[in-house]
């Protein structure tokens, strides 16, 4: 008998028993490059997600399209506070 509840564990394709345990929660920014002239997305345009945990700490990463419309996500160096474009002023991330 498991010491967790029933609605936390789930079954891995090999078959092995695992819990759903909570790292933290918050919430994300995320954000695209586009071009200052054109408006428009750079060519093969990466976006960057930003994930902000209640506690204020940030993880950062780099999500990256590629062939076969999957996603390849790379950590990236958090680099803190800085201003985003949301189509009309700059506002903080």
């Amino acid at each position: 008998m498991s010491a967790f509840p029933e609605e936390v564990l789930t079954k891995t394709k090999k078959g092995d028993i695992e819990v759903r345990w909570l790292v933290d929660e918050g919430h994300y920014v995320r954000y695209k490059y586009v071009n200052p002239e054109t408006h428009e997305d750079k060519e093969g345009s990466k976006t960057k997600l930003v994930l902000i945990a209640d506690g204020g700490n940030q993880e950062e990463f780099f999500v990256i399209p590629t062939k076969g419309g999957r996603y390849l996500l790379i950590k990236a160096e958090t680099k803190g506070g800085r201003k985003l474009w949301d189509g009309e002023k700059a506002v903080g991330l």
